[in-house]
C-alpha cells in the first residue's frame, strides 16, 4: 500500500491541490496528515481526493471543534485522532503526531514501523532505535520548497515528493 504523508498545509489550498495531483499520480491508497490544516475548508480539499485521510491536530488548528464536526458529519473519509494517532495498515504500524518530542517518544516505544510528525516545516528522516521517525516537510511552502513523502508499506521505502 502507498501512503502519502503530509503536514503543515496552513490553508495553502493551491499547494494542497498540487500535492493531491501527485498523490493521484503516485496511486496512493491513503493520506496521513500530521497537523496544522488550519481551516475546515482544507479538510474538504483533502476529502476531494476520494481516499481515507487520517490526521492529528497541530498548534495552528484553532477551531478543532469545527474541524471535528465537519469530519464527523459531512466528510466521512476524514478521521481526526486528536493529538496522537495509532494506525495498523495491513500489519504496518504507524503513529502520527504534530510534535517531534512526542514522535521521538513514540518511536522509542518500539511499537511502530513508522512514526510521523510535523511542526518544524522541515523534511527530516532519522532512525530512533530501529524505528524511522519522519517529518514529511510542509505543504505550505514557508520554509522553502513545499512537499511531502510517500511510504510503501510493503517494504518501508520512503520517497520525497516536491511540489515545484
Amino acid at each position: 500500500m502507498i501512503i502519502a504523508v503530509m503536514s503543515d498545509s496552513h490553508d495553502n489550498i493551491w499547494n494542497l491541490r498540487r500535492a493531491l495531483e501527485i498523490v493521484s499520480r503516485e496511486k496512493a491508497d491513503m493520506i496521513l496528515h500530521c497537523g496544522d490544516f488550519v481551516a475546515p475548508f482544507m479538510l474538504k480539499e483533502l476529502a476531494a481526493a476520494g481516499l481515507p485521510v487520517h490526521g492529528v491536530f497541530g498548534n495552528n488548528d484553532g477551531d478543532q471543534h469545527q474541524l471535528t464536526r465537519l469530519a464527523l458529519t459531512e466528510l466521512t473519509r476524514i478521521h481526526l485522532h486528536g493529538l496522537v494517532a495509532e494506525l495498523d495498515v495491513d500489519g504496518f504500524r504507524i503513529a502520527l503526531t504534530h510534535y517531534y518530542a512526542v514522535g521521538r517518544g513514540l518511536a522509542l516505544s518500539k511499537r511502530y514501523d513508522l512514526v510521523c510528525y510535523g511542526h518544524s516545516h522541515v523534511q527530516r528522516l532519522e532512525t530512533v532505535g530501529a524505528t524511522p521517525l519522519l517529518n514529511p516537510g510542509e505543504i505550505m511552502g514557508k520554509e522553502g520548497r513545499p512537499g511531502f513523502c510517500t511510504v510503501d508499506t510493503a517494504n518501508g521505502a520512503i520517497a520525497e515528493q516536491r511540489l515545484r
